[in-house]
Order: structure tokens, then C-alpha cells, then sequence
């Protein structure tokens, strides 16, 4: 099975059980309905990138559905978690593209969205032999890859949230969904 379409959702959620937390975040995501698997990084060739709401409406509920998670949670009142996946896409439809995840306490949603973005790009651009310099800032990076012409697009989706004042489990996810 090669994907031809995926989305970018994410969401938040809060319960006193974890397990309950993450379904919520799900919900927010609107993923809760389908048997998720869990999928390494590549955008396979070709591979169209929908708007959140069409994607969400091509799911049916109970269907396996393959993503790239980043998932988090925490019960510390007031510790900063993040869930974020990134991608990058070349400019020939016939290559393959790069999806990233990260999840991690403390970072800010700006923060993590322009980490998992430059993660997605620097794979993708050691794929198709972009020269560069690994210790340039990401936005110096960013334009570098675009005027190369080799990468036309990057994005993220990002969650992030403060823990539940009252202790209540709260979880973040970002997920980039491939649909039928």
C-alpha cells in the first residue's frame, strides 16, 4: 500500500487518567475513531498534502490508519510539554519526501515546530546531496534549501500545553495522517 494523500492535525487533552488524556487529545485531533499505526518518515513519491478538514472527512471510522505520532503528556502542574512532526517535500514529484516527530518538555511551540521542520529538511537534503553547513541557523538553512530548488516546501504542526494546574493528566499529539 503506497499513500497517495496525508494530513497534519493535532490536538490536546486533559483527564485524571492518562489513557483517557491521550484519547482526548486524539479527539481534538479528529483521529479518535481509527486504529492507528505507527509509521517511520517518508512521504511516499508524489504524495499529496490536504487541508486538516478534507483529510479528517476521507477517514472512516475503525479503518487502520497509518501516521507519523508525536505524542506527550504529563501530570506536573504547569510543566510545558510539546508534540510537533515536520515535513519536508522535494520539487520532483518522482522523489520521496521526509516527515520528522519530536516530543519533548520545556520548548515552546515556535521552538519545536522550527526544530522538527530543519530536522524533516536536513534528511531530506543529505538524500538528494544539498551542500551545507549543519551549524547555520535553521532560517539561514531554510533558504538555502528552497533557492536550491530540490526542496519546495516545509511545515510543521504543533501542539504544545501547560500541565493541569490541579494535577490532571494532560497529553499533546501532532500527527501527519495518510488517508486512501
Amino acid at each position: 500500500m503506497i499513500p497517495k494523500q496525508f494530513f497534519l492535525t493535532n490536538g490536546v487533552g486533559r483527564h485524571k487518567e492518562q489513557l483517557q488524556s491521550f484519547e482526548l487529545a486524539l479527539r481534538d485531533a479528529g483521529i479518535q475513531h481509527c486504529n492507528l499505526v505507527t509509521v517511520s518518515s517518508i512521504i511516499p513519491a508524489g504524495c499529496r498534502l490536504l487541508p486538516k478538514e478534507k483529510g479528517r472527512k476521507l477517514l472512516t471510522p475503525g479503518e487502520i490508519t497509518f501516521v507519523v505520532l508525536a505524542r506527550n503528556a504529563t501530570n506536573e502542574p504547569h510543566r510545558l510539554i510539546v508534540s510537533s512532526v515536520g515535513l519536508a517535500i522535494p520539487s520532483k514529484k518522482t522523489q520521496y519526501g521526509y516527515i520528522s516527530e519530536h516530543h519533548t518538555f520545556g520548548q515552546t511551540e515556535e521552538a519545536a515546530g522550527d526544530y522538527v521542520e530543519d530536522l524533516a529538511a536536513t534528511m531530506l537534503a543529505t538524500t538528494m546531496g544539498v551542500s551545507f553547513d549543519p551549524e547555520k541557523a535553521w532560517r539561514e538553512r531554510e533558504q538555502l534549501f528552497k533557492s536550491s530548488g530540490m526542496i519546495i516546501k516545509t511545515t510543521h504542526i504543533t501542539q504544545s500545553a501547560s500541565g493541569d494546574k490541579n494535577g490532571l493528566w494532560t497529553s499533546t499529539v501532532a500527527a501527519a495522517v495518510f488517508v486512501p
